[in-house]
């Protein structure tokens, strides 16, 4: 393993803002031995909620091991590791655009999205983890060091609920919860969770005026109980037309609403822009996107207010941080989904950090605060609002060995040198 000395006496550079090149360099190649994949356990649950994310594991010849992450599922994203592992046997860890690059050719047969470019994006996010180990370095500063100094948070709710409290009974409570904690941002879902649902009444093709009215119920006893204090985010979970995602908008409108995320299924940004057009609201689209060549597309739309991508599904970190410097360009800002695992939770908290166009960071308050504890010892956790990434190595992550001697966590070798 090359020392923190010897690496930066070989890349010439400062620790604090070392390329990831000259990171690759001086820790020499690092080869692919063994892959393994990562399942929890099926009955597992923890509050409530099951683990429904999958590991993998790449070891190197130095005994250096990264971990990545996608979700949800096991057995789709197994078989996609098994039949890539051949890829990647053999091959130096810390090349990792060039190993990003023959496998998304490999896969390019297939739509992309799937188990297989899942696999792709936990390949790479555990070669960032291996590189950072072996340069001595926390991700961020191998993608060129802090951008932002701490990361703005909001909480989602998507059906967590906290300490009981859900977002269509508890409203007001929840905003008071979040303030006293400094996180001034919530998002919800009015349009498919509570007593109304509009979705379920006509699956996304009509709302009445009465559903549209009642949707707002959450939003405006959260504004009469905290004001302007709190910003509001709606997601809308890709389920509705046009014309109904126009009214859900304009009805919004009265109440300073942060974003609109994803009310349609990004399948026709011609249709977003025409949304994007016809309101003030921000829309916020999409972590169901991969690649920075589907974005593009909507960079050139003008679809999009700001940009949401999911790390653990985009590509990767590689392609996370290619996504953004592209919507820079366009002064588009970045919000990165976080709602799966503690991988995603991580990896997305060292990509944002490094984003000068960042904007605010997802977090989910059960999950940090209940469920990654159970596997991880050094959760960040916001603190007044904020959070910041590891100091230590690669992405930074404590194991609870434990979690693997109770069989909680299982690991099988996929493949092996």
């Amino acid at each position: 393993m090359t020392t923190r000395r010897d690496f930066l006496k070989a890349a010439g550079a400062s620790a604090l803002a070392v390329p990831a090149r000259a990171a690759a360099d001086a820790a020499g190649p690092l080869k692919i031995t063994k892959v393994e994949a990562v399942r929890f356990r099926e009955d597992l649950k923890i509050q409530g909620i099951a683990p429904n994310w999958m590991w993998v594991r790449l070891h190197t010849d130095k005994g250096i091991v990264g971990i990545g992450e996608s979700y949800p599922g096991y057995e789709a994203h197994r078989g996609a590791l098994k039949e890539l592992a051949p890829l990647i046997l053999g091959k130096d860890a810390t090349q990792i655009e060039r190993l990003w690059q023959d496998i998304f050719y490999h896969i390019s047969y297939q739509p992309w999205g799937g188990a297989d470019f899942r696999m792709l994006t936990a390949i790479n996010i555990a070669q960032w983890d291996i590189l950072g180990k072996a340069a001595g370095l926390p991700v961020y500063k191998l993608l060129g060091g802090k951008a932002q100094s701490r990361l703005m948070v909001y909480n989602t709710m998507n059906g967590w609920p906290i300490n009981g409290m859900r977002e269509h009974t508890h409203p007001e409570q929840l905003a008071e919860f979040l303030l006293q904690r400094g996180i001034k941002g919530i998002k919800i879902y009015p349009y498919d969770r509570g007593p109304v649902n509009a979705l379920a009444q006509h699956g996304g093709t009509f709302i009445t005026q009465a559903e549209l009215k009642k949707s707002l119920d959450p939003i405006q006893r959260i504004r009469k109980s905290a004001g302007d204090e709190i910003e509001i985010a709606l997601d809308l979970s890709s389920r509705w037309n046009l014309p109904c995602s126009m009214e859900i908008a304009h009805s919004l409108e009265p109440y300073g609403i942060m974003w609109l995320e994803d009310p349609m299924l990004a399948d026709n940004l011609a249709a977003y822009a025409s949304l994007a057009r016809a309101t003030s609201i921000p829309i916020c689209i999409s972590e169901r996107l991969a690649t920075r060549f589907r974005f593009r597309e909507m960079f050139e739309q003008h679809a999009v207010g700001v940009v949401m991508y999911d790390v653990t599904w985009c590509g990767g970190i590689s392609e996370a941080k290619k996504i953004s410097d592209m919507a820079d360009t366009y002064k588009i800002p970045t919000a990165p989904h976080t709602g799966g695992g503690p991988v995603l939770w991580y990896a997305s908290i060292h990509t944002a950090t490094s984003l000068t166009n960042f904007y605010i960071l997802e977090s989910v308050y059960h999950l940090y605060n209940d469920v990654y504890p159970h596997f991880l010892k050094n959760v960040p956790v916001p603190v007044n609002g904020y959070v910041t990434p590891p100091e230590t190595p690669g992405l930074g992550l404590e194991i609870r060995e434990e979690a693997f001697r109770n069989g909680d966590a299982v690991i099988e070798t996929v493949a092996e040198l």
